[in-house]
């Protein structure tokens, strides 16, 4: 495991901080980072997402989207509060209609598409509808049984604390990451401490301690870790001084600080037992070793393999890239 602790962010703000930590961009629409990786490396299974996003609940669609890339790169949401598969990944089966018969009428709607596609030119969005349609299908069986941790072993459940939200969320995302997922996102929300601080961290922090123990645990048990490169991070850290009140008998928290945050990266190339960066006496602010998002999602596209500088997508007449202008790979972290 490597940790940095000189992280910092634009805005402190938590729907600007999340699409910049997600995109590299607080204004323009732009791709996620789990686009860009499934663009730029594709999907080692055509039968499931290559970039899928784990929640208990909702997720702004502006920290998935493909943006000006082919849709067909954008994230596949998941809500894992669904007590069924089926609810989990709805829609996905018919219940009137047999595999045979659904392979036929998908293949008469393609030759029908295709025709309208020869009159429109080129149309980004029809070909990413036709895309979704036949990933659809093909996911019928394959996502079924992905998203089924009941198949895992009783020990192997109780590791990973499958009972609860997170370590059901850990274990299905080492099973994608098993039927060859490039890019899965595990959300774990509620980390706005203005108040209760000591009492709400303890909670949130035991809540995924164990789950992120076993997924780099079991990782790398199946020899998996050395090619998976694993992150934890917020969008951005807390003040060094109280926030909040004691109204109601609320003990302080802490406000939002984009100048300093931590977070720490590990497996797939990371040099482990590394600290970088050093904040000022009082955590407030990054001041040695200073790291951007822009420089985080360089050195992430470093470890995929990719010069930052040169994975782009021509749009409006320019060469997008997640990192636009800025960043530089943090190579003190890279083993």
């Amino acid at each position: 495991m490597a940790v940095i602790r000189s992280m910092y962010t634009d805005m402190p703000d938590h729907a600007a901080a999340t699409v910049m930590m997600n995109t590299g961009s607080t204004r323009l629409v732009k791709p996620s980072v789990g686009s860009w990786i499934t663009y730029g490396l594709g999907s080692e299974n055509q039968n499931l997402p290559g970039f899928i996003s784990l929640s208990p609940g909702g997720i702004a669609p502006e920290n998935l989207r493909s943006a000006f890339l082919p849709g067909a790169y954008q994230g596949t949401p998941i809500n894992t509060s669904a007590t069924s598969i089926e609810k989990m990944i709805e829609n996905i089966k018919s219940r009137y209609t047999s595999l045979p018969e659904q392979r036929r009428q998908l293949d008469l709607l393609n030759k029908l598409n295709e025709v309208h596609a020869q009159s429109q030119r080129k149309d980004d969005k029809l070909e990413a509808r036709l895309q979704a349609y036949e990933l659809a299908y093909q996911m019928q069986l394959e996502a079924t049984d992905a998203f089924d941790i009941n198949k895992e072993p009783q020990a192997m459940r109780d590791l990973y604390g499958a009972n609860t939200a997170q370590g059901k969320q850990m274990l299905i995302a080492r099973r994608l990451l098993e039927k060859g997922v490039r890019f899965v996102q595990v959300w774990h929300g509620g980390w706005d401490h203005h108040n209760n601080l000591e009492t709400a961290m303890r909670q949130r922090a035991g809540e995924i301690d164990k789950p992120a123990g076993a997924l780099l645990t079991d990782l790398a048990q199946r020899g998996m870790l050395k090619d998976t490169l694993v992150i934890w991070s917020g969008e951005f850290g807390r003040s060094a001084a109280a926030d909040g009140g004691v109204r109601g008998g609320q003990s302080p928290g802490r406000t939002h600080n984009g100048r300093a945050f931590s977070m720490w990266l590990a497996g797939g190339g990371i040099k482990g037992g590394t600290v970088y960066g050093q904040t000022d006496d009082f955590g407030d602010r990054a001041v040695v070793d200073k790291v951007h998002i822009h420089d985080l999602h360089a050195t992430m596209l470093q470890l995929f393999g990719f010069d930052h500088t040169k994975l782009t997508y021509r749009y409006n007449g320019r060469d997008f890239r997640l990192t636009d202008v800025y960043g530089n790979v943090i190579q003190k972290v890279i083993a």
